[in-house]
């Protein structure tokens, strides 16, 4: 079973834009089609919340928080374990929902990944993305667990912009030491 599949959907849940029945198609293209309804959105939506509320509490080190969003989501989409295949040797496990639809699939799915994710590696690898323009969620997988970006184009664009600033901080500290002995000299002159 890959649970890390599994989390990954859980983050590109937590990261989607549901606006309307298309971003959840979108979202889901071989699990429901044409079938989802404006009730399946409601509750894609508010299982989107509680999973950003999840990397939220990890990201600020609330370990208990975090596994009891976590706890409370999988009472709400409960997982049951299938084995599937498309050969006979090709056996593997899936986690699915006890609901018969592809939405609750995903959703139970979603769910139990980022639970396992939690317990093999701690919930400070869930991660909300530093750079203030963003806010996407992400799972560090870095080997020291020092990621703070979700993508490495939201990592260029905050540093460029660290960088901008710093630059127009030393210019502003440089034109005002500049000034300052020109506006002592005025103040000698008069």
């Amino acid at each position: 079973m890959d649970f890390d599949a599994y989390a990954r959907t859980g983050v590109d849940l937590a990261n989607a834009r549901l606006d309307d029945l298309d971003d959840l198609r979108t979202l889901l293209p071989d699990w429901a089609g044409d079938e989802l309804t404006d009730r399946d959105l409601s509750l894609f939506r508010r299982a989107r919340k509680r999973l950003r509320e999840v990397f939220i509490h990890g990201n600020a080190g609330r370990d208990a928080e975090a596994v009891e969003e976590l706890n409370t989501l999988l009472e709400v989409h409960p997982v049951q374990p299938r084995i599937s295949g498309h050969d006979a040797g090709d056996w593997h496990m899936h986690v699915t929902s006890r609901a018969a639809n592809g939405g609750a699939e995903y959703l139970a799915g979603a769910v139990w990944g980022l639970a396992v994710w939690l317990c093999e590696y701690g919930s400070s690898r869930f991660g909300v993305c530093a750079d203030e323009r963003c806010g996407n969620v992400y799972l560090d997988t870095s080997s020291n667990c020092c990621r703070r970006f979700c993508s490495e184009r939201c990592a260029t664009r905050s540093h460029v912009a660290a960088h901008r600033a710093r630059k127009r901080a030393a210019g502003d500290d440089r034109n005002t030491a500049e000034a300052a002995p020109q506006q002592e000299n005025l103040a000698s002159v008069s």
